[in-house]
């Protein structure tokens, strides 16, 4: 497993803001101690469904901008994702 902090737009490491690849290649996106996003390692990016978080996937102003950076694009592009589909909300923290 590896885990890495994201990256400001001035190249600065960013508290509490995580990108976290496990042993089988998928990829997280973790905000403070929650899980927001997980891109699965299988397929391609055009047969994939990426999973967010259905209590935390738009929790606060700074989840929502590093989230948007994590899956390169806005959160009006996450939300038609959602609606077609593409984007599967999911239970990513155990009930927690």
């Amino acid at each position: 497993m590896k885990t890495e902090n994201m990256t400001s737009t001035n190249g600065n490491k960013v508290a509490n803001q995580f990108i976290i690849t496990d042993d089988n290649g998928n990829t997280f996106f973790q905000s403070y101690s929650s899980v927001i996003v997980k891109i699965p390692m299988f397929g391609t990016t055009a047969t994939q469904t990426i999973e967010l978080d259905k209590k935390y996937w738009n929790y606060s102003n700074t989840t929502g901008k590093y989230r948007n950076i994590f899956l390169n694009e806005t959160i009006k592009d996450t939300r038609k994702k959602i609606k077609s589909g593409k984007y599967k909300l999911t239970d990513l923290n155990g009930g927690i």
